[in-house]
């Protein structure tokens, strides 16, 4: 996977979250911010693996996004890792 591809999963995965306004007020609450300060957030190049923890974060959120995205749920931890420079596996 390249960083291109982790990177386009990640927008995916943010655009899945804006879908559902649970999801919305819980990565507002965890990440500290509000609406303008999360827009802030999305600007910044570690945005893109804030948004893949927050999915990773319980396994019915990232199940429920690879579903939505016709992805296999390993791809979004494999994306993770590649943002984050570690190992995929």
């Amino acid at each position: 996977m390249t960083p291109g591809e982790a990177r386009d999963i990640a927008d995916r995965g943010f655009a899945h979250l804006a879908g559902d306004p649970d999801l919305v007020q819980a990565l507002l609450a965890q990440s500290g911010c509000d609406a303008a300060g999360l827009r802030a957030m999305a600007a910044q190049p570690e945005f893109p693996v804030f948004v893949l923890d927050f999915l990773l974060e319980q396994d019915q959120r990232v199940l429920d996004f690879a579903q939505a995205a016709g992805l296999r749920p390993e791809r979004v931890q494999m994306a993770r890792a590649v943002l984050g420079g570690g190992d995929p596996w």
